[in-house]
């Protein structure tokens, strides 16, 4: 019977040998583990960093039936696929707001999240999948503040107080992660959808 080389199934080990040792260094310096995970080399950073990808992909699009892997050009993002008559059609986009918007600063740095649109430019799904503001926990944390941008066109104002819920102590932060969903959205559907958005979005 055949059985693995053991050096083979060593090394299939040795990526979460390194998380491992890397997430006890956090406890012991405080450092951050995901910072400490981007420094792995030979790729293993991705495949650790990117193991919820599937699922957080399905959750910002969920009536996409596949997706592509990640595209470069000619902006950072991933094609959403819908089948139909047995075959697959492009039915929208979805990026990430550090990739498209990374000036974009919250009150403690960027609020990084994962955003779906459609062919007509409308949101399909948001998704927070980082963020370490002080005031999170109420505000840009919870799954409402991301519920609400769903079906959002991007032509809306995204403007807090009006059809962005405000969130009080936290106006830093609601404001910088409605502006990055606003602009990495507009600049997507600039650069990707067929049909280009009116040139007044910027």
């Amino acid at each position: 019977m055949f059985e693995p080389r053991q050096d083979t199934a060593n090394r299939r080990w040795l990526p979460v040998a390194i998380a491992t040792v890397l997430v006890a260094v956090v406890f012991i310096v405080g450092m951050d583990s995901k910072g400490l995970i981007k420094m792995l080399p030979f790729g293993f950073a991705e495949r650790i960093l990117d193991r919820d990808l599937p699922e957080h992909l399905q959750q910002v699009f969920p009536s996409a039936t596949g997706f592509s892997k990640r595209q470069t050009n000619p902006l950072p993002h991933f094609i959403a696929y819908s089948s139909e008559s047995g075959s697959e059609a492009v039915a929208g986009y979805v990026f990430r707001t550090i990739e498209l918007q990374p000036n974009e600063r919250g009150y403690d740095g960027p609020i990084e999240m994962l955003v779906g649109m459609d062919l007509n430019g409308k949101l399909t799904g948001v998704l927070v999948t980082e963020q370490h503001e002080p005031y999170g926990y109420f505000s840009v944390g919870l799954p409402s503040f991301a519920r609400q941008f769903k079906g959002k066109d991007i032509r809306d104002p995204f403007k807090v107080g009006a059809d962005v819920a405000a969130v009080s102590r936290a106006s830093i932060s609601i404001n910088s992660a409605s502006r990055a969903i606003r602009n990495s959205a507009r600049l997507a559907a600039r650069t990707l959808l067929p049909a280009q958005p009116p040139k007044n979005l910027n």
